[in-house]
């Protein structure tokens, strides 16, 4: 089914807790190593699908969310339209946080990753996934009392799976990343288009330049090996990689702004839904049945109109001049009859010793096509 691209809008806010400016008048002097008092933020990333004529900016309200503790929360007035969406989590089977773990004495404690569960079924329906992969919101909580940047990773799933191609497939191809049968397909149109399949053996090809990088077996490669040729050039997508300064600063929260990121993602054409039903539909496969049938009748009444024309067309001739159609097609059998036996004088009766019969080169008459065809039919004669 053909795939259309839309704008996936994500945006990366972050709340503050327990700052120092957030203590109400507390002195700051004051030493309080209660965990209750320990300087936290939290950071919530959010995508929602837009419409072709959504560009609005604002921040989408009642989604459904679920935090890194796996607690969901849900808006009972939400909109049966927007639950027909694909949610943010349906376009990645990942997601990872990187942080500067030079500014942290254990970094580790600094790990935030997400993968998605394993689906029964391809087309399974987002209302039958697990809540913890179909979800709008992604929020994560951590302690500190500084500004610092991350690192947003959102590796994509995409069916078919595509690929990075490496340098030597992209310039043959001229695409960066594609499904493993695009890659074929488009190596495939490549030799086709330059002719470099052989003559004689049709299974292989030359190989020019760029395509001994590719095949990296010599100067001839084997068709029926594509797929080999293509699946050692393969590679994972790189991430889709989102930058956050993670501000906690008084002066920020005065007045915070997300950070807004907009990504093509492939979704499915809005006909599809339309278009399965007529294709499962037994009687849709009988009609084309039919449709096949008429076709065939169709070809076969152009055939013999064809053919009728030609007959009128010859008796016309006929019945106009017989005295001269006659000679001209009796001397017109003659003629074909000749040049199948190869008895056809040469030159259509013309001397053979003058200067265009001793003339060499590819521009003489022994390199055209009805020398080449009698010298075929002369060759044959002789075997027999």
């Amino acid at each position: 089914m053909v795939q259309r691209y839309k704008t996936l809008r994500v945006w990366i806010t972050n709340t503050v807790e327990d700052q120092i400016w957030q203590s109400n008048g507390l002195n700051s002097d004051s030493f309080d190593f209660t965990p209750s008092m320990e300087a936290s933020y939290r950071v919530k990333i959010e995508g929602r699908l837009l419409d072709d004529e959504d560009e609005e900016t604002e921040q989408p309200k009642g989604q459904e969310s679920i935090t890194e503790e796996g607690k969901e929360t849900n808006d009972s007035a939400q909109k049966p339209k927007a639950q027909e969406k694909p949610r943010f989590s349906h376009f990645f089977k990942s997601l990872t946080v990187e942080f500067d773990r030079s500014r942290f004495r254990t970094g580790a404690e600094q790990t935030v990753e997400w993968k998605k569960p394993d689906a029964p079924a391809r087309n399974q329906p987002a209302a039958s996934l697990p809540a913890a992969a179909d979800f709008d919101e992604l929020t994560f909580k951590r302690n500190g009392d500084e500004n610092q940047n991350i690192t947003i990773n959102l590796f994509r799933q995409e069916t078919p799976e595509r690929y990075q191609l490496t340098p030597e497939l992209a310039e043959v191809v001229d695409m960066k990343d594609a499904t493993h049968q695009e890659a074929v397909m488009a190596l495939w149109e490549y030799i086709k288009l330059l002719g470099l399949q052989e003559d004689e053996e049709k299974r292989n090809f030359r190989c020019n330049e760029p395509l001994k990088k590719v095949v990296r077996q010599g100067d001839i490669g084997h068709i029926p090996l594509l797929n080999e040729y293509v699946q050692q050039h393969l590679r994972p997508l790189e991430p889709i990689r989102l930058p956050y300064t993670i501000r906690v600063d008084q002066e920020f929260h005065k007045d915070p702004q997300p950070t807004i990121y907009d990504i093509q993602v492939p979704v499915d054409d809005p006909l599809r839904d339309t278009l399965l039903p007529m294709l499962n539909n037994p009687q849709y496969i009988a009609m084309l049945k039919d449709v096949t049938g008429l076709d065939d009748q169709l070809a076969k009444v152009v055939q013999a109109i064809a053919v009728s024309k030609a007959k009128h067309s010859f008796f016309q001739s006929l019945g106009k001049d017989p005295t001269n159609f006659i000679k001209n097609w009796l001397s017109s059998q003659k003629r074909d009859l000749e040049v199948i036996m190869g008895e056809a004088p040469r030159g259509g009766g013309e001397h053979a010793s003058g200067d265009e019969w001793r003339r060499g080169g590819k521009d003489s008459v022994w390199a055209t096509q009805n020398a080449r065809e009698s010298v075929n039919v002369l060759l044959s004669k002789q075997q027999r």
